[in-house]
């Protein structure tokens, strides 16, 4: 290729480094500087594990990256993924993928495996042994035979897809001699969980894993390698597919497209074969161009361009098989979808229809009615519960309030990622003559079926992060104890970052108590520039202010919702004056409050479920 050529063909370039890095800010300054100069776009992620980059720019200044990169001794190594493409066409996929703009971020992992950021995670060093792309593709043809000095010959060989099911749609390694184990995940988070169901599946075999480029195989491989005896013998595509594809152009064994994070969508082989179909009419598609989403888990799906219509939406398959309720109109085959009242029969295709809906019998529909307005989808409401509670017991709490909006809203609980102690007070016991002994010091009742506690903020300097004991308490209830709560911050902003990322996206966040204070701080996130953070509104339940999150009266943008009691003392834990003062920070014009009479509680009488509503009306 001439100079000249080269000087104004676009690309994209790939790599990931394990490496510990000392000097964060360093790294930072670098990227910043040098992406800058070159004109790169994309995304930097780096930690104290190592760095994660996609960036697309010119080639000739990729490589001068690429150099300039090599400079630094820890990058040793390193995998440099550079493959010629064209300039993004679609500035709308080119948006969503992050490729109109430089993200330069510090995050606590280099990928999620698990979205708690206080549970251990494996150690990288323990990460399965890389095998290249020829030798891949060898023990492929071979069955095995490549591996029978690494184990005993009697090894099953298993291959495990690492990443998730909108990927694994399109293209995926095929081969008639070797299993090939697809997880069908949302997100990378899930794939741990996968892993501890499928144990005995996985147990004693030869493991060999593949993912897009690498990265996400280093933590699962290491993660199943945890488990000890019997899970020794795991191996990992050295370069992931894209390298596979670049050795073996006719695809080899992987049929369909690869899928990329980045504008060029999929990568194909020279056969270009189409594995992926139609969510609707079930035809032969793999193009994601559309970014036709589940209106659900936001999740993309296939949709080929027959069955796309305008106000339709979609269900995914995932959304499907854990019966998400709604109306689900089956396909004709042609395209185009008709409204069916078989009232026996399971709806299977993922489709939502609102001109169909509208003389489609709805026993069990998603559909909120008001004046005559039928909306076709719910709200996604993310939901944070108050100190020393979890996601069961809010959702427990709750179920009142859920079920009156279950026609506008669907709720996610998560549980708080700081674990607190259990807490008892021992019983005193009285005398024949009335007087009292001494508190009985005995043991405090057993664990066993005691749901664990969370919170989002802790007491300074607080012992009991990550316990799960019993501790005494001998004073009585405090409460003015939220004052005192204002640590694990960070770890709290990190966790509910990446929840909203790989769960999301929400339409709405809804906090209680202390879960209403982190709700506070997640708004004012949101609107720091180039945060990721993204969602329409906030309700915000008997809530406070944390005013060590950088808030400011009244410049808070996000339209908001604020519940709380109205003063006349029934609120034991939080006054109606701090809720107050909480929705000062938010901006007047945007925000409502709703008082009541009830206690620390979320109210679901009538006249307040009615303004709740006008409120969530509003996103619909």
């Amino acid at each position: 290729m001439a100079e000249t050529e080269r000087a104004v063909e676009h690309g994209v370039l790939l790599y990931y480094k394990y490496v510990q890095v000392t000097d964060l800010d360093q790294l930072v300054s670098f990227y910043d500087s040098n992406c800058k100069s070159l004109g790169l776009l994309g995304r930097v992620r780096i930690a104290r594990e190592g760095v994660n980059v996609t960036v697309g720019g010119k080639l000739s200044l990729l490589e001068k990256h690429i150099a300039a990169v090599k400079s630094f001794d820890f990058f040793e190594g390193t995998d440099f993924k550079l493959a010629s493409c064209n300039s993004p066409l679609d500035n709308r996929i080119a948006t969503e993928c992050g490729f109109t703009s430089l993200s330069i971020r510090v995050v606590k992992e280099l990928v999620t495996l698990n979205s708690n950021p206080l549970l251990k995670l494996p150690t990288i060093s323990d990460a399965g042994k890389h095998l290249s792309a020829v030798e891949f593709n060898s023990v492929l043809q071979n069955a095995g035979n490549l591996l029978e000095n690494e184990g005993p010959e009697s090894k099953k060989l298993v291959l495990l897809d690492a990443r998730n099911i909108y990927e694994t749609r399109i293209g995926k390694f095929q081969t008639p001699n070797v299993e090939t184990l697809d997880p069908k995940i949302r997100q990378y988070s899930d794939l741990p969980s996968w892993i501890d169901d499928h144990c005995e599946q996985l147990r004693g075999k030869s493991i060999l894993m593949y993912c897009t480029g690498g990265i996400r195989c280093e933590m699962a491989s290491a993660y199943i390698r945890s488990k000890g005896a019997g899970f020794d013998d795991v191996f990992q595509l050295y370069g992931g597919i894209q390298r596979y594809l670049e050795y073996f152009t006719d695809g080899g064994f992987f049929k369909g497209k690869n899928f990329v994070f980045d504008h060029r969508i999929s990568v194909g082989s020279s056969k270009m074969d189409t594995i992926g179909s139609c969510l609707l009419c079930g035809s032969p598609f793999d193009n994601y161009s559309s970014r036709c989403r589940c209106a659900y888990c936001r999740m993309l799906v296939l949709v080929c361009d027959n069955c796309q219509k305008d106000g339709m939406d979609y269900v995914c398959e995932l959304c499907q098989k854990h019966d998400k309720e709604g109306v689900l109109l089956p396909s004709n085959g042609r395209g185009r979808c008709e409204a069916e009242s078989a009232a026996n029969d399971r709806p299977v295709v993922g489709k939502i229809e609102s001109s169909a809906l509208s003389h489609q019998p709805t026993p069990n529909s998603e559909l909120h009615s008001e004046n005559g307005v039928r909306y076709p989808k719910k709200l996604r409401i993310l939901c944070l519960h108050g100190f020393r509670q979890n996601a069961s017991n809010f959702k427990g709490r709750t179920a009142s309030f859920a079920k009156k909006l279950k026609n506008m809203v669907e709720l996610t609980y998560i549980d708080a990622p700081h674990e607190v102690p259990f807490i008892y007070r021992p019983r005193s016991t009285e005398t024949s003559d009335g007087s009292l002994k001494q508190p009985l010091r005995h043991s405090p009742p057993p664990l066993e079926g005691c749901r664990r506690k969370f919170a989002w903020l802790v007491a300074q300097k607080s012992s009991s992060l990550m316990e799960s004991n019993w501790q005494v308490v001998d004073e009585p209830f405090d409460p003015l104890q939220y004052q005192q709560q204002i640590d694990g911050l960070d770890d709290s902003l990190t966790y509910l970052k990446a929840v909203l990322s790989e769960q999301g996206p929400f339409d709405g966040v809804l906090g209680f108590s202390q879960g209403a204070a982190m709700t506070a701080l997640l708004c004012r996130q949101h609107e720091i520039p180039d945060c990721e953070i993204s969602f329409k509104f906030a309700i915000l339940c008997s809530g406070f202010a944390i005013n060590s999150g950088g808030l400011k009266l009244g410049l808070l943008q996000c339209p908001s919702l604020h519940i709380f009691g109205n003063g006349h003392g029934k609120d034991r834990q939080i006054s109606h004056n701090v809720s107050l003062e909480l929705s000062t920070y938010f901006e007047p014009s945007g925000r409502m409050i709703i008082e009541h009479e009830s206690g620390h509680i979320i109210p679901t009488q009538p006249e307040h479920i009615d303004r709740i509503e006008a409120f969530l009306l509003r996103f619909l």
